[in-house]
């Protein structure tokens, strides 16, 4: 677990590695204490293709980190992310063996294993086993259902997997970084972790975050995680269209986007210009902010349709009632939230992390989001270890937690 009251979160992006460092207070509450980031040339799409590369960058935004922070890392819980995750709902169901039919901590643990008891393919690992809901005797809806009297005990789980070699390759990164890894989370459960509400997780709720070579879909509902997915899009996709649009170079179409990338354009703005850098030694170019935006709203729309598609084919699209949150470096595009508010038909927000103290302004945009929210599932694996760091008995101690794992 966290050495000395510190937790540590690792964003290992397609074109960022971010690090974040927390100390917690006595209040339980994580104040940021170290950043570090590094340009990341290692992965493709969240996977990693290359070791020395991202092990490289790694270590660049561990030292920055460790520097601010004056702490040294030991040990950290790392975001995944990838094509290659698969995720599918499961039940697990058993017979109440406690005594005088009483559920019991064991009683649990064996419905959530009877929950895995499904044919996966031997080239996967199970990263997440996450209870939904527990249902006793047909009463269905129980979150917790130790102690309760019953027979018959069943569990939805929604379970993550992941390719073994890809999982493995980036352990592998970490640990040539010298870092020991707590825990692999899937970057969808870190980031609901600090950007959406308590209320908002009750009533139903869909997170698109879109990163630079992914974009990541979750939905919650009555609290728990129902649905994720991961399509290979993101703000790459956007750059590469801004490049070939406006026939200039990789590094120019990124800066152009950051600064004056726009799904639809300003009202009243239609003539505010851009000063596009040439190739080959060319003069640059004057365009219009208005042909930027017809260059990024196609692109947007796509990955915007691609994830109403894939809602709609799950039958998840009546679950939305408080809306969608878009967050992720590329959720910054102006007018992103309006287009897909008129593709989605539902309210939609920009989500940005938040409920740490410390350096958290510094931290408070989308693009960090799935790097809090490492820090802040940390801190719900610390408390469910309780004072012993008993691992295995806190994996299965406090099973109010919506992420409880098993």
């Amino acid at each position: 677990m966290p050495k000395n009251g510190h937790i540590v979160g690792i964003d290992i992006g397609t074109k960022k590695v971010t690090v974040l460092i927390g100390a917690l207070t006595d209040e339980r509450k994580i104040e940021v204490i170290g950043i570090g980031t590094a340009d990341s040339q290692g992965l493709r799409k969240g996977v990693v293709v290359n070791l020395d590369a991202t092990s490289d960058a790694i270590r660049k935004a561990q030292e920055e980190a460790e520097l601010m922070a004056g702490f040294k890392i030991n040990a950290a819980f790392i975001g995944i992310s990838g094509a290659h995750i698969k995720s599918f709902n499961s039940r697990g169901v058993v017979a109440v063996s406690g005594k005088n039919r009483v559920i019991s901590r064991d009683d649990i643990r064996r419905a959530i294993e009877q929950s895995k008891a499904v044919s996966i393919p031997p080239d996967r690992e199970i990263l997440h086993v996450i209870p939904q809901e527990y249902v006793v005797d047909e009463q269905d809806g129980i979150k917790d259902p130790l102690g309760m009297n019953g027979i018959k005990l069943e569990v939805n789980v929604h379970i993550v997997t992941g390719a073994i070699m890809l999982v493995q390759n980036l352990r592998t990164c970490v640990e040539r970084a010298g870092i020991q890894i707590e825990k692999i989370v899937l970057n969808q459960i870190a980031t609901s972790e600090a950007v959406l509400t308590h209320d908002e997780m009750e009533l139903g709720v869909g997170i698109i975050d879109i990163g630079a070579g992914t974009t990541e879909v979750a939905i919650f509902e009555r609290g728990s995680l129902w649905y994720t997915s991961i399509i290979p899009l993101g703000g790459d996709n956007f750059t590469n269209d801004i490049a070939v649009g406006l026939r200039t170079a990789i590094p120019d179409a990124e800066k152009i986007k950051k600064k004056f990338g726009c799904v639809i354009a300003p009202a009243g703005e239609e003539q505010e210009t851009v000063e596009v850098p040439s190739v080959s030694g060319r003069k640059p170019r004057v365009l219009s902010r208005q042909l930027l935006a017809e260059i990024i709203q196609p692109r947007a729309e796509e990955i915007f349709r691609l994830v109403d598609t894939d809602i709609k084919r799950m039958g998840y699209e009546k679950s939305l009632n408080s809306g969608l949150v878009l967050t992720g470096g590329t959720a910054l595009l102006e007018g992103l939230e309006e287009v897909a508010e008129e593709i989605f038909d539902l309210p939609v927000r920009r989500g940005e992390p938040a409920g740490l103290g410390g350096l958290m302004d510094r931290v408070r945009t989308p693009e960090y989001s799935t790097a809090v929210g490492l820090l802040q599932y940390g801190r719900e694996v610390l408390r469910d270890l309780g004072p012993s760091k008993d691992r295995k008995r806190g994996l299965f101690g406090k099973l109010k937690d919506m992420f409880k794992e098993e």
